[in-house]
């Protein structure tokens, strides 16, 4: 419901925000995996790609969030 809606939201907004940052596409896999985290490993991902400079930057920062849960 509601919840799904938000998430689908986050994750449209964060894919567009980091193929401005970091100037290329996001993948159709990246983006699968971005629109399966949760709402609010979307929302730290929002701010945390304001540091990101390369796509190696978040694949890095997945990691650390897969080996977090």
């Amino acid at each position: 419901g509601r919840q799904e809606g938000r998430q689908a939201e986050a994750c449209a907004l964060i894919v567009r925000q980091l193929t401005r940052r970091l100037r290329q596409e996001i993948s159709e896999e990246m983006r699968s995996r971005l629109a399966n985290l949760p709402l609010l490993v979307l929302e730290d991902l929002s701010e945390a790609l304001l540091d990101f400079a390369t796509m190696a930057d978040l694949e890095a920062w997945l990691e650390v969030q897969q080996s977090e849960r």
